[in-house]
């Protein structure tokens, strides 16, 4: 399906040196950021306590969340939790309070606004359980790029492997940047959508990668630098790209704009992973791959030439 096709390829690779030394940039601007102000770890990973209340009536979570701000506690997070009715509150720790006061405290303030609320359950999280996550998360994520790396080396080259896998940390360091850059808070479902942009991402850089090997093997482009196949590659797939990131970025902007605090931070990592994504597709991958030295050879196998003794009678 395509809702336009360009007649003339895009020069893309005409610029790619200068994109790359502004991709460069950006990358050394995230690690610093990430080394100088770090992330803003959330209640799950800093550790903190939970608590669950109940309503006989569905909770208005934005009156709970305003609540529990007025109590101090400013990086709290209020979720519905199963039910209208049921309310989960995540409190980051304080010094010389437990957690039994602070759910007393949360829960005296909820009843003067609402007689009615029960607490259900009140359970710390320790910092322990929050070094656990950042270990499981940091090797989920390094077995995923270790995944993608084999997959590419199997079906493409190690050439493409090694861009792609640039490009796609590009993606994900950027998008830490810009957590640790304004502060916002990195939680588990940031994680989650850090992982979905690899997969995202990845996906975008194999149908260049595809449509680059079909112009290589294509006799009619036989004569073709390897710059204009990367260029016509990434004009042919213009139509597609524009279908399918435009669709997925609406839905990801309904889930900004419609999903509540819940998703703001997972909306906005997917909008950033989406739209650099797009960006490093082009002006990364492709670019990287025509730096280490593509060639039409590496995706042509070779003819073997007949023995001329085969089938000789001796």
């Amino acid at each position: 399906m395509e809702l336009f096709r360009i007649k003339k390829d895009i020069p893309f690779m005409r610029h790619a040196l200068i994109f790359n030394a502004i991709s460069a940039l950006t990358f050394v601007l995230a690690v610093f950021f990430l080394f100088s102000k770090g992330l803003h770890l959330s209640i799950e990973f800093t550790g903190g306590t939970v608590i669950e209340v109940a309503y006989s009536k569905p909770a208005n979570i934005e009156s709970i969340r305003k609540t529990v701000e007025g109590l101090g506690y400013t990086d709290n997070q209020v979720t519905n939790f199963g039910t209208a009715q049921d309310v989960m509150i995540r409190l980051p720790a304080k010094k010389g309070e437990n957690s039994n006061a602070q759910s007393a405290t949360v829960l005296k303030a909820l009843q003067q606004q609402d007689a009615d609320v029960q607490l259900k359950r009140t359970e710390f999280v320790g910092p322990q359980v929050g070094d656990e996550l950042a270990h499981d998360g940091l090797m989920a994520l390094l077995f995923v790029v270790i995944g993608i790396v084999i997959y590419l080396a199997i079906r493409f080259e190690w050439k493409y492997a090694v861009a792609a896998i640039i490009a796609n940390l590009h993606d994900v360091v950027i998008i830490l940047g810009f957590f640790a850059f304004f502060q916002w808070e990195f939680s588990l479902t940031v994680l989650a959508a850090i992982l979905a942009v690899l997969g995202y991402s990845v996906n975008e850089s194999v149908v260049v990668f595809d449509r680059v090997r079909e112009t290589f093997r294509d006799r009619r482009f036989g004569k073709l630098a390897v710059a204009d196949v990367m260029n016509h590659a990434i004009t042919s797939t213009i139509s597609r790209t524009i279908i399918t990131h435009g669709s997925t970025e609406i839905m990801v902007l309904s889930m900004f704009v419609f999903g509540g605090p819940a998703l703001h931070y997972f909306a906005l990592a997917l909008t950033i992973g989406i739209l650099f994504g797009i960006y490093s597709s082009v002006f990364v991958a492709a670019a990287v791959a025509m730096w280490l030295g593509v060639k039409r050879e590496d995706m042509i196998k070779p003819i073997k030439e007949k023995d001329e003794t085969d089938g000789a009678v001796v």
